[in-house]
């Protein structure tokens, strides 16, 4: 049986798994905070804010996340706008996420019936209330499993960022495969089982918060 190096292996992997969970972390908050602020915005009642918001929403869903990387991370610094590596990747998967799950705040929201928007305006609540009371709660439950896919995409997406040369997971696998070209198929055997671990975690940690969320409502 070939004797398989995993001394060599594990620091270069964990290097990367590193960068790739901080990549992951940031860009999350930042889709998360972005999507919130967007699909609030779609279904505001002033039509100019809707408009411009759903203009952002097509175009950067529309975008494909590696042309995202590069205009971000290559084509601003010739605009006057630079940011180092880490920074271009949160800010692309950020835009690009965000646009999406943008979409899952705003379905969310619209399918909160109306009568409870109807009963709180009935007990003299102003909008804000209606909103952060009332409808968000409901709309949150509902938010969860499109969310913890989007977030698992999102995972995923984060592979894309060795692109801009990040030293990310895929790209220490990379590095050991040059190294290692026999070791190839145990490489991106253990590539493949961390991000399954990854989105497994994300998966697992939706479900309880949907528990907890769901518990007492009927």
């Amino acid at each position: 049986m070939m004797d398989v190096p995993w001394n060599d292996f594990y620091p270069l992997l964990w290097e990367g798994l590193k960068v790739t969970v901080e990549v992951a972390v940031l860009s999350a908050l930042a889709a998360l905070v972005l999507s919130l602020v967007i699909g609030l915005c779609r279904v505001s009642k002033f039509k100019t804010v809707r408009i411009i918001s759903q203009i952002c929403t097509e175009v950067f869903r529309g975008l494909p996340l590696l042309v995202l990387l590069f205009w971000v991370y290559f084509a601003l610094p010739f605009l006057g706008v630079e940011f180092d590596k880490v920074t271009s990747a949160v800010v692309a998967i950020g835009l690009n996420y965000g646009a999406f799950g943008s979409e899952i705040v705003r379905s969310a929201i619209l399918a909160v019936p109306n009568g409870q928007s109807e009963a709180a305006r009935a007990l003299n609540f102003s909008p804000l209330q209606r909103m952060i009371y009332i409808i968000l709660p409901q709309a949150a439950l509902r938010m969860l499993p499109p969310f913890g896919n989007l977030m698992i995409e999102l995972i995923k997406g984060t592979s894309l960022i060795y692109f801009i040369t990040l030293s990310d997971l895929t790209y220490q696998a990379l590095i050991l495969r040059n190294n290692f070209l026999s070791m190839t198929p145990y490489i991106f055997l253990l590539l493949l089982l961390i991000y399954f671990v990854l989105s497994s975690f994300v998966s697992v940690t939706v479900r309880l918060l949907e528990r907890k969320l769901a518990a007492g409502r009927l």
